[in-house]
């Protein structure tokens, strides 16, 4: 039922962009939702879709295992799809019926807007199908370093996210075995309403809460039986380093970052007769 969701897991290969520093791969996503809400126009847009086919491409990692991350959205996808086709103002009315209104703009804006969330899901899944929760970890604590003069925990706050993330596909794999388990005795799951299927739902979060309180613990008692006192005295086995890697792909993202922003100021003076229909206010 949720084998398809694919955020929070590692897919092992050797690849460019797995061999990336991953304080790198952090600030590059970031910068990357950055621009994809910079863009304004589908020209700017066309240049985010080819650097994360780019970065696809270079990880090695199956595109069907990227777009899979995007099942997790759909529900968001339609439901924003649909405000916006229905609700969004323009000139070029198609259909009107009370309040709702059909037009040219609302549905280029609909369309923009779902390409700009599924860019965005695909680029995070980018990052954790290549990233070890342990790399996250210390990319992560190296990136919020300077908040340790600060008295800030820096280190617990790294080790809690990837301790999330990490946890993701073992609480999926549980549910998926508390749903078999309750289908074997006759638990329904897919007739009925939407409120029938919610309340069908109710069986298996509980087990799934004990579940993942006794993980927790165990986990806390592992890490106590392994000495483990957070950051006081703590060293690194394996050192981050800035390397030749790191260097193309950084000159690549600012040329992403110059290309979106050359769009967005001279879309107009190049492409003047259908600026009006690409432009997104």
């Amino acid at each position: 039922m949720l084998n398809d969701v694919t955020f929070g897991q590692y897919y092992p290969v050797k690849s460019f962009v797995h061999r990336l520093d991953p304080r790198f791969k952090i600030l590059a996503l970031i910068a990357y939702i950055v621009m994809l809400f910079v863009a304004d126009n589908f020209y700017a847009l066309g240049a985010c879709a080819l650097v994360l086919t780019a970065a696809i491409i270079a990880s090695r990692v199956p595109i069907g295992s990227v777009l899979r991350s995007v099942k997790g959205i759909i529900f968001i996808l339609i439901f924003t799809s649909f405000l916006n086709i229905f609700f969004h103002k323009g000139e070029t009315v198609y259909w009107q019926w009370g309040i709702m209104t059909v037009t040219l703009e609302g549905i280029i804006f609909s369309g923009f807007l779902i390409l700009r969330l599924f860019f965005l899901v695909m680029a995070s899944s980018v990052l954790t199908l290549t990233t070890t929760p342990v790399s996250l970890t210390d990319g992560i604590e190296s990136l919020l370093k300077p908040l340790k003069y600060i008295r800030f925990p820096v280190h617990e706050l790294a080790l809690i996210m990837s301790i999330a993330l990490r946890f993701i596909p073992t609480l999926i794999d549980e549910t998926n075995r508390i749903i078999s388990a309750q289908k074997a005795r006759g638990a329904d799951f897919e007739s009925g309403n939407i409120f029938k299927r919610v309340k069908a739902m109710i069986p298996v979060l509980i087990p799934l809460l004990i579940s993942a309180f006794r993980r927790a613990e165990e986990l806390g008692d592992a890490m106590d039986a392994r000495c483990y006192s957070g950051s006081k005295n703590r060293t690194k086995y394996k050192k981050l380093k800035f390397g030749w890697r790191d260097a193309f792909a950084l000159f690549f993202f600012c040329a992403l970052i110059a290309g979106v922003v050359l769009f967005n100021i001279y879309c107009y003076d190049i492409f003047p007769e259908i600026y009006a229909y690409i432009r997104i206010s």
